[in-house]
């Protein structure tokens, strides 16, 4: 079951509806639009732009997953969700099975150089990381790293530097209030930006891409040229 996510195809509703042609086409996989039953329902439906929300509508809102099933994730919230209340779950990124998908025809992006930024929320999940990292190199670009990278890294945009939703804390409080010390506190909007400013200033290739909606709006707001490991991967090869 592909989880499109609510707030990736609210911030990327292009890129999330590539996503989902992908899943559907290539693994016939059913599809829903949230991994939590009834979460702000017309909220995200309202935020859809007008041409895909008939089509947003029409994915199932949740289908409860059974013990011994898998989720497919492109946001790290369904994942550290599913993960703590549904362990007998199997969790797999999308850039997971893409990178396992041998019929996979990738864009060349010319041996480009970018830089990786790699998501607290997903720190620990090593399987990813390559994942992101196998596509990149299939895409025909030079990966750079940050010092703060994989296990790490400690960015997620500005989302860490603000309270967390509480159906974040209630349903994954391992994640997100035992080992997130430190973390969701408020900033001014100042701040904030100040913040990505600095992080930003550690960036030193054109551009930067990312696989989390949070940290790519957050290295935009500091003033990088960032975009989202989907509108590469789906995307036609242009520079």
């Amino acid at each position: 079951m592909y989880v499109v996510s609510c707030v990736f195809t609210k911030e990327d509703p292009e890129t999330s509806l590539k996503a989902q042609s992908y899943v559907k086409d290539r693994f016939k996989m059913p599809m829903m639009r949230c991994c939590v039953a009834g979460y702000k329902e017309k909220e995200f439906t309202d935020a859809m732009p007008e041409w895909m929300r008939e089509g947003w509508k029409a994915l199932p809102l949740h289908i409860e997953f059974q013990h011994g099933g898998t989720m497919v994730y492109v946001c790290h919230n369904c994942m550290a969700i599913l993960q703590e209340t549904k362990p007998g779950v199997k969790r797999v990124s999308l850039w997971e099975l893409a990178a396992e998908d041998k019929g996979f025809v990738f864009p060349d992006y010319k041996g480009e150089k970018i830089t990786v930024q790699d998501c607290w929320r997903s720190h620990d999940n090593v399987a990813e990381q390559q994942a992101v990292r196998f596509l990149l190199e299939k895409m025909n670009f030079q990966v750079a790293e940050l010092e703060e990278s994989r296990k790490k890294t400690q960015f997620c945009g500005v989302s860490t530097l603000m309270p967390a939703p509480p159906r974040n804390l209630k349903l994954a409080p391992k994640r997100f209030v035992e080992n997130a010390q430190g973390k969701f506190v408020p900033h001014s909007e100042a701040r904030q930006k100040e913040l990505m400013a600095e992080h930003c200033g550690k960036i030193n290739t054109e551009r930067v891409v990312a696989y989390c909606h949070y940290c790519v709006k957050g290295l935009n707001i500091g003033g990088a040229k960032a975009l989202h490991l989907g509108s590469l991967l789906f995307g036609d090869g242009r520079v």
